[in-house]
């Protein structure tokens, strides 16, 4: 595994975003905090202007343009620069305004990241952020997931694509107990990416499934301890890039795990 995972930090250009203090409605304010999490030590920064959680709607391409286009622009200057969108139009506007990575929920964006020669997140998701967490249901949730990812991954390969993350979509169309069995299995996702020469990206950071352990359960505001656990898990089964809101404190996790797996290689 890697010896220093990447953090992806978060920046929702969103009004609605389900963690109220990763909202910035306006694109200077969105610019702000990326630059503060590239000061902070992020390996990259996400850009989305369409929130995703569970029951949002979606918003026109005009919007979603004007909310990514400049932010895109302005932090790519500074770091690599991640586009979040299912919109072709937007995947476009922000790769020509300087992202280089495609994080695509609804793996329906492959053939544009190949044409484009960016990077490419493939994720898997069951429905729409609107219907995705009506009781969704899977024979076996590791198994069924594993193989969409095969099989995204054999596209991306056959259509040439560089940069290739897989993404087992924790929180999309699955139950709490699902995205346990997802993290309890990552080592298997690890060495799946490892056959197709790609990598793997695990989002955990603020979700609902890592409140419902306590009860009452957490509200938004009191997950990060559940986040940065998360967050270790992964970064210790060979994960190489987690995707966070809480740069920092993520940054300093990163560099705490990396240091007994350096002298181990050593």
């Amino acid at each position: 595994m890697a010896l220093a995972p990447g953090v992806l930090g978060i920046v929702n250009v969103t009004p609605d975003s389900f963690f109220p203090e990763s909202r910035t409605v306006v694109p200077v304010d969105a610019v702000a905090r990326g630059r503060s999490f590239f000061e902070a030590g992020c390996d990259a920064v996400d850009v989305g202007g369409e929130s995703t959680r569970p029951g949002s709607s979606p918003v026109s391409v005009s919007e979603e343009l004007a909310r990514v286009v400049p932010v895109v622009e302005q932090l790519a200057v500074l770091g690599p620069v991640s586009v979040d969108t299912t919109k072709e139009v937007v995947a476009r506007a922000a790769v020509a305004a300087g992202a280089r990575v495609i994080n695509d929920v609804s793996s329906s964006l492959l053939e544009v990241a190949a044409e484009l020669g960016v990077g490419y997140v493939a994720m898997h998701a069951r429905g729409t952020p609107a219907t995705m967490q009506d009781d969704p249901r899977y024979e076996d949730v590791v198994d069924e997931v594993y193989a969409f990812l095969e099989r995204a991954a054999r596209r991306a390969r056959e259509a040439r694509i560089g940069r290739l993350w897989l993404d087992p979509g924790i929180g999309f169309g699955k139950t709490a107990a699902h995205n346990w069995a997802l993290l309890a299995h990552l080592d298997r996702f690890v060495e799946l990416a490892h056959r197709y020469d790609a990598a793997v990206l695990v989002g955990t950071s603020r979700k609902r499934f890592l409140g419902e352990l306590s009860r009452p359960p957490l509200d938004v505001e009191d997950r990060l301890e559940g986040s940065i656990a998360t967050a270790a898990w992964a970064m210790l089964s060979g994960v190489d890039l987690v995707r966070v809101h809480d740069v920092v404190a993520t940054v300093q996790l990163r560099d705490v795990v990396a240091r007994p797996l350096e002298e181990v290689e050593s």
